[in-house]
């Protein structure tokens, strides 16, 4: 019994001493199964934009080739499409932020933590819900007979209807706690006797909100911009149901993969979003917005 639990003491004693090693260990299985899964899909994507598909057999040739990426940026369709999604992301994102940020200051600053529990779950309701659910109840509201079309037609106004707009409102409803929870978390950290102190010293409420309140909750909204942004740039299925004619990047290559069954070129289309959050993490990286993702 003492020689077989002597190796096995040793080993506890040599891993207890050495805790960055027992970190490693334990981590090794998730960190090789995320890199063979995600960064593996990544470098198969990469791959495949490169090759071609044969116009006539429609098979996937293996050849290295700029064709797709020559076709993507020399068409302008296809920069119309980019731009528009890129466009519809920013928007979003910014609708996101001008609506999540008063409702995490109130759940921050002066719901009770009763409240504060209860808001929290009623922010994260909505995400319990199916996607398409969601979507296709904004397509009813937004009809021609949509209850929008109720509230609005005393005014004098109408349902803005399936089109650029719609998609804006949707992807702004499905993604806004992702904006929310985030900027909560930040507020929350901020010390109330900043904001006290800033009202000791004269300032008013606007002049604390830009110079206190902001700077320091704003790596908070840029956290939060991350997942609005990359969620609503990568989204198709949304305009599909209420875009009417438009389309986005995500179209573009559900479309190749299934009717065109062109799947390089639905790679190399793939690639843009990819590249664009790569260049956007770097832009806010100095910000400290990931150390509050």
């Amino acid at each position: 019994m003492t020689s077989v639990s002597s190796p096995r003491r040793t080993l506890s004693a040599f891993l207890y001493r050495t805790p960055k090693l027992r970190l490693g260990i334990l981590l090794s299985a998730p960190l090789a199964w995320l890199g063979f899964a995600y960064l593996g899909a990544l470098a198969a994507l990469f791959i495949t934009a490169f090759w071609h598909t044969d116009a006539f057999t429609g098979q996937v040739v293996t050849e290295w080739s700029l064709d797709n990426f020559a076709t993507l940026f020399g068409d302008a369709v296809y920069r119309t499409i980019t731009i528009r999604t890129v466009g519809i992301a920013a928007l979003v994102t910014v609708v996101d932020a001008v609506i999540a940020f008063p409702m995490a200051f109130y759940m921050a600053k002066f719901a009770s933590p009763r409240a504060q529990r209860l808001l929290v779950i009623a922010v994260m309701t909505p995400l319990w819900a199916s996607y398409l659910v969601k979507a296709y109840a904004w397509r009813t509201m937004l009809s021609g007979n949509g209850v929008l079309h109720w509230l609005l037609n005393p005014f004098g106004l109408d349902s803005p209807g399936y089109g650029l707009s719609a998609t804006v409102i949707t992807l702004s409803y499905l993604w806004l706690p992702y904006m929310i929870l985030p900027i909560y978390a930040g507020l929350e950290r901020l010390p109330n006797s900043l904001v006290d102190a800033s009202g000791d010293l004269g300032a008013k409420s606007f002049r604390t909100f830009r110079s206190v309140v902001l700077p320091l909750t704003f790596p908070a909204i840029v956290a939060g911009s991350i997942f609005t942004f990359s969620l609503s740039l990568g989204d198709y299925i949304a305009v599909k149901i209420v875009g009417g004619t438009n389309q986005m990047l995500g179209n573009v290559v559900y479309d190749n993969i299934g009717a065109a069954n062109n799947l390089p070129f639905a790679a190399t289309v793939a690639t843009v979003p990819v590249v664009i959050m790569l260049v956007y993490l770097a832009a806010v990286r100095r910000t400290g917005a990931l150390d509050n993702l």
